[in-house]
């Protein structure tokens, strides 16, 4: 397909006039798009379309909603920002507590306590561990944070200790490393544990799905709607706090629901008191208009013990 001329601001929104929808306010419309991209736009329209081959709206669209959807989206993303910093901080204190009291501040670089799982790398093969160490050592290179450069300029030759470089490391960098920790380590249970779960793969994999989520936020991107790549594991074992009575719905597994109602588990254990939940609540009460259910709130959700 050849690629397409651009559009002006006023072609855009006459094409979108042509296509069938509304515009409840004529003068303010061009400044959402001055602003905001009708590329980006029309993730969160995507699903308001009578024919997806032509392009053209159902009844009753309005450029209005749309608005609306998207500052929704963004409102929800800077919550869930607030969640995921808490929970990348007690995942990064409890490794780095744990494992250092048992095995010394350099225990990220010993191979004896990680799986010995290889992928490609360059052509070869590379354990999953180095792999990890390598992008972790990259992460310490380019931090600008003083403490770091202070270390890089003092001790050149040595390794840093591990409430060092796990400082500056990424909460996928965190996640990798807790999920290659050999299962039989009780500091791997403990941390899992003092996170209100029982299994440390239910923590790995509830770790994946939130970087995944943190990754999406980070970039801007849409969760409006969208289908996850990256799902926690729905049905734990015996959970320690609120969570399902009922087994979820496919579409509330696939889209962010179930992440997000994953990260309120989460915050539940490592910052009591928090007031997460009730800013989705406020921000669903505030928005009566917005159609949660596109998220995978629906079938009850509100009565659920994690919701309640």
């Amino acid at each position: 397909m050849a690629n397409k001329p651009a559009l002006s601001i006023a072609n855009q929104i006459a094409l979108l006039k042509q296509r069938g929808m509304l515009f409840k306010d004529k003068v303010t419309a061009p400044h959402f798009l001055q602003n905001i991209s009708y590329y980006r736009l029309k993730g969160y329209w995507w699903d308001m379309q009578l024919d997806y081959t032509l392009h053209t709206f159902k009844p009753d669209t309005y450029f209005e909603d749309i608005i609306d959807r998207y500052n929704f989206d963004r409102h929800l993303r800077l919550i869930l920002f607030d969640a995921i910093e808490r929970i990348e901080i007690a995942l990064r204190t409890k490794m780095i507590y744990h494992l250092a009291m048992s095995f010394g501040s350099l225990w990220y670089l010993d191979t004896k306590l990680f799986e010995s799982i290889t992928i490609p790398y360059n052509g070869t093969t590379k354990t999953v561990h180095l792999h990890t160490i390598d992008e972790l050592k990259k992460e310490f290179k380019r931090s600008q944070e003083n403490f770091i450069k202070d270390h890089q300029k003092r001790y050149p030759t040595q390794d840093a200790d591990a409430w060092k470089i796990l400082e500056v490391a990424s909460m996928g960098t965190l996640s990798k490393m807790y999920k290659n920790l050999k299962h039989q380590l009780p500091e791997k249970a403990s941390i899992a544990r003092e996170m209100g779960l029982n299994l440390h793969s239910e923590l790995s994999s509830w770790l994946e799905a939130i970087t995944y989520v943190r990754n999406i936020i980070a970039h801007h991107s849409r969760l409006w709607n969208r289908s996850m790549v990256k799902r926690p594991i729905e049905k734990i074992i015996n959970p320690n706090g609120a969570w399902f009575n009922y087994p979820l719905l496919p579409v509330q597994s696939k889209k962010p629901f179930l992440i997000i109602s994953s990260m309120v588990y989460l915050c539940n254990y490592v910052t009591p008191g928090h007031h997460i939940k009730e800013k989705i609540l406020e921000l669903f009460s505030n928005n009566l208009n917005v159609p949660t259910y596109k998220i995978g709130f629906l079938n009850n959700w509100e009565k659920e013990p994690i919701w309640k």
